[in-house]
């Protein structure tokens, strides 16, 4: 199978100090790719240089065989990459469903005049939007707060607002970043299935960072383990809980199994 996503000796500076060395990734369309390590590892980093945060000092990116090197955010969006944030980006003063319409506007065609002139293209496009856009909330399972604004909503509620606005830019590849973060055992168990249908019913593939070990183990097919910014550790879930290395860097942390 072709890769989608291919990382390629990435290795970054922040002046003096190495934050990410020699990194290597490859993710094959529909996989599922946990990326973990102790905190200060660089995983964020490692997201925040291949969505066009920062530019790497050395390596490749390609996506879908393109380089996106260099590219800016939005470029790199607009190319199939979407992204969620360990702390939320969300616009307070905007109602659920504003923030999913909102993520599709980078996709229509009808330009000023239409929107001026109120066109039948406007409108066509308008209305899928709007019909979309519940439907991402349906599978989100956030449609009964369409019109809240997203302060009133519980963390793990915004939580999945973010990730259904990252797929509203229709993704060919998915990144989440801390997507367990804040939120309760229940709310745990409702994003790893909010995950596993987004996984079956899109054609996506997701990388994601988490400090819960057991659910980037029931989720991901392929795991690496990063420390001090390089890849210690790689390979299927019950490799890796196995690996000594990454038991190592893990001890006194969180049991692996």
């Amino acid at each position: 199978m072709s890769s989608l996503l291919n990382v390629k000796k990435m290795t970054h500076y922040f002046g003096g100090p190495r934050a990410v060395y020699n990194y290597n990734l490859n993710i094959k369309p529909h996989q599922i790719t946990g990326l973990i390590g102790p905190n200060g590892a660089g995983k964020t980093t490692v997201f925040n240089l291949i969505t066009g945060v920062y530019t790497p000092t050395e390596g490749t990116i390609t996506l879908a065989d393109e380089n996106i090197k260099g590219l800016e955010t939005n470029e790199i969006a607009a190319k199939g990459l979407g992204r969620t944030f360990q702390n939320l980006a969300l616009w307070r003063h905007m109602t659920v469903l504003d923030h999913i319409k909102m993520a599709h506007y980078s996709q229509l065609s009808y330009g000023l005049i239409g929107a001026l002139f109120n066109t039948r293209s406007c409108r066509d496009q308008e209305s899928e939007i709007e019909e979309n856009s519940y439907r991402l909330l349906e599978l989100f399972d956030i449609k009964q707060h369409a019109d809240q604004l997203v302060t009133s909503l519980s963390y793990g509620a915004q939580r999945r607002v973010e990730m259904a606005r990252a797929m509203a830019t229709k993704p060919k590849i998915l990144f989440l970043d801390e997507p367990t973060a804040g939120m309760t055992p229940d709310e745990l168990g409702q994003m790893i299935k909010i995950i596993q249908q987004v996984h079956k019913n899109f054609d996506v593939a997701i990388f994601l960072i988490e400090h819960r070990m057991k659910f980037v183990m029931e989720l991901c097919q392929y795991i690496q383990t990063l420390v001090f910014g390089e890849v210690i550790a790689e390979g299927p879930p019950e490799e890796i809980q196995n690996n000594p290395q990454v038991i190592e860097a893990y001890l006194g942390k969180e049991d692996l199994t």
